[in-house]
């Protein structure tokens, strides 16, 4: 399966903040969304960067509470890896494990897309796991 397939069924829906927006407010948003990260888009919707909860944690690390107020420039990843939409999942699963991150954009054309988790695939796993094992099933029982 392809992420342009996944996005078809899970949406395209990406969360977004910008630069100068305070850690604090973006923790927040994360929290009442129940999503892990955000991409960090600039006013012209190029994308500046990704937020994740880890990069949150670890600049509440270093500078204490402080850090909440502090634009999320100053804590979000600038060196954003992207899917594209003609991957499969299961490169997509090799590039999440390799660089150990969570989300990623996608992006076609230099324009945000859509967003993928690694909970997203490891549904789409789980889902064709289960058919397998299903269709399976219904072979031996009709043998």
């Amino acid at each position: 399966m392809l992420v342009s397939q996944i996005l078809k069924t899970k949406g395209d829906l990406v969360f977004t903040a910008s630069p100068q927006e305070t850690v604090g407010a973006a923790a927040a948003l994360l929290h009442s969304r129940k999503v892990g990260a955000m991409v960090v888009l600039e006013a012209d919707e190029s994308i500046a960067g990704i937020l994740s909860e880890r990069d949150i944690v670890r600049q509440i690390a270093k500078e204490g509470a402080s850090a909440l107020s502090k634009p999320i420039s100053a804590c979000m990843t600038r060196d954003v890896i992207f899917a594209q939409p003609d991957e499969s999942v299961d490169d997509l699963l090799a590039k999440m494990t390799d660089r150990r991150i969570r989300h990623l954009p996608v992006a076609k054309g230099g324009r945000l897309v859509g967003i993928i988790s690694i909970g997203d695939l490891v549904k789409y796993k789980i889902q064709e796991a289960q058919a397998e094992a299903d269709g399976l099933k219904a072979y031996i029982a009709a043998g």
